[in-house]
């Protein structure tokens, strides 16, 4: 089932949190995507505000040639990098969410910074529409 809003595109995977995140790195190793960083939101709201909540991490994803690329159009787009992806466990289900690239890189003027974003979002689309065939 394809999800999203206006700024992100995704689905939903039927497995708890734990067993969905090796299946989304794997498609985004697929896609010549790395993960940089990771966010624990649910670890830090419990650690900083006492607060808890269901699974939730920001996967900041990287192709380095696309992020190479965007940056010789546009140095300051890394301001918008990495790539983030969502996933969010609820009711035992895992959504996972991933930053539309040109919504993101929208907001440059930067002439050519249009294709980077559009293959970056045609190889996520690609990652998310992989992990809904294991859904």
């Amino acid at each position: 089932m394809t999800i999203g809003t206006h700024y992100t595109f995704g689905t939903r995977l039927a497995r708890p949190l734990a067993e969905a995140r090796p299946l989304v790195e794997a498609a985004l190793k697929t896609e010549g995507f790395g993960v940089l960083t990771e966010i624990d939101v649910a670890a830090t709201m419990r650690a900083k505000l006492g607060i808890e909540q269901d699974p939730y991490l920001i996967l900041g994803a990287c192709n380095p040639p696309l992020a190479h690329r965007a940056l010789q159009v546009d140095p300051s787009v890394g301001a918008l990098l990495p790539c983030n992806v969502v996933l969010r466990e609820e009711a035992g289900q895992t959504i996972v969410e991933a930053l539309d690239p040109t919504a993101a890189m929208g907001i440059s003027d930067a002439p050519g910074l249009v294709d980077v974003a559009s293959e970056a979002r045609e190889r996520l689309q690609r990652v998310i529409a992989s992990l809904e065939v294991q859904a």
